[in-house]
């Protein structure tokens, strides 16, 4: 796994060597593994295949029970959904590896929990199309790369989405439109996801695009803490110092509420 400098997952990695066959859990989700490579995965963060699938608008609610009822005990939902003509294989397979990637890359987010794997154990949905562990890692760093370069500050990813108001000439995407439509200033990323029916990764990234473009209001900075000693008097006063980033940021939606 060389592409990853450090990986991720060291036990993703030690599993993908030994071939293994099983669960990794980890506290923000789960992935499962066949023969070390990866087959499917899931987090609390992330909407399902189901959801993605039904809310989309693409499988109805009740064909999706069905294929559950009736292939969920065989490990085999997929290949029920393929055979019985609800979807096209490549449907199918481009679904399930948009949604292992999006729960893969929070399930793999930093913790400090315990990271635990159970020999064996398998997913009800079956397997579509294995994903080496190093693919898995390697579009786990690209994406949390994306998601800094777009905007450097995490606290949106979890914060309600609030929505403010456009400036003159201020332009916003299809997608973007409509997630600023069902923000109602409580729903978290997460939440918006589900109802949406998207993945919780692009949803974040649009979250975080809006936030730089001034169009979500972003979570408070917390004060600094004041110091305990207070420091020797200059012979000069000196000019205040700020993060560059942050004084910009600050004026640029000064700016902006002054021309609402």
């Amino acid at each position: 796994m060389s592409a990853v400098a450090t990986p991720v997952s060291p036990m993703l990695v030690r599993l993908a060597a030994e071939k293994a066959t099983g669960a990794l859990l980890r506290d923000h989700g789960t992935l499962y593994l066949v023969d070390g490579r990866v087959v499917h995965a899931e987090s609390p963060a992330a909407p399902g295949v189901d959801v993605l699938l039904t809310t989309g608008g693409r499988l109805p609610r009740e064909g999706w029970d069905e294929a559950v009822d009736r292939a969920g005990a065989h490990r085999a939902v997929g290949r029920f959904l393929v055979d019985s003509g609800r979807l096209h294989d490549g449907e199918l397979e481009i679904c399930h590896l948009g949604a292992v990637f999006d729960a893969a890359f929070f399930a793999l987010s930093p913790t400090s929990g315990p990271t635990r794997f159970r020999y064996g154990v398998g997913h009800w949905f079956g397997t579509v199309r294995p994903v080496s562990a190093e693919a898995v890692e390697r579009e786990t760093v690209r994406r949390r790369e994306l998601l800094d370069a777009v905007w450097p500050y995490a606290s949106v990813d979890t914060a309600p989405v609030v929505p403010r108001p456009a400036a003159p000439g201020q332009s916003v995407g299809v997608r973007q439109r409509a997630l600023l439509a069902a923000a109602d200033g409580r729903r978290t990323p997460a939440e918006l996801a589900r109802l949406l029916g998207r993945p919780a990764f692009h949803t974040l990234l649009d979250v975080r695009r809006l936030a730089a473009a001034g169009l979500v209001r972003t979570p408070l900075e917390p004060e600094p803490e004041p110091e305990s000693v207070p420091p020797a008097p200059a012979l000069f006063p000196a000019p205040p110092v700020t993060d560059p980033d942050i004084a910009l940021l600050r004026r640029l939606r000064d700016a902006l509420e002054a021309h609402l």
